[in-house]
């Protein structure tokens, strides 16, 4: 049984992007679902449970930081793993996104074999 991967990114460019990318890291993937912003992703966090979520910070709507605040109040997705991915690099904003405890931060543009270890290293290395 393969990965069931959450991509919350306004941009539907970087979205299938990181989707081709996904696949071509080599990494099990089952699904791939997609939303534009936070509040898409937590309406959809509602009727679906996913292994790990990709998360832009700058979004209309509801931006990533809120989107991490939000989510981990939600019983069922306290422990989701989230990767950030993001152009923006601040330290001030890293810090901030670790205490609400996402697992990594990667700067856009990312390569396949980034995302297959970053993939691995946080969701344990055990291919499912």
């Amino acid at each position: 049984m393969g990965y069931k991967i959450l991509i919350v990114d306004d941009s539907n460019i970087v979205r299938k992007v990181l989707m081709k990318s996904l696949r071509l890291a080599g990494l099990d993937v089952e699904r791939i679902l997609e939303a534009e912003n936070g509040q898409s992703a937590l309406d959809l966090l509602l009727n679906e449970q996913v292994d790990l979520i990709f998360l832009d910070i700058n979004m209309p709507v509801m931006n990533g930081m809120e989107f991490m605040e939000r989510l981990r109040k939600d019983p069922g997705n306290v422990a989701t793993p989230v990767i950030v991915i993001s152009t923006e690099g601040s330290r001030e904003r890293k810090d901030t996104l670790f205490e609400r405890e996402i697992r990594a931060y990667l700067r856009k543009p990312v390569t396949p074999e980034i995302l297959n270890e970053t993939v691995l290293h946080v969701l344990g290395g055990i291919e499912q």
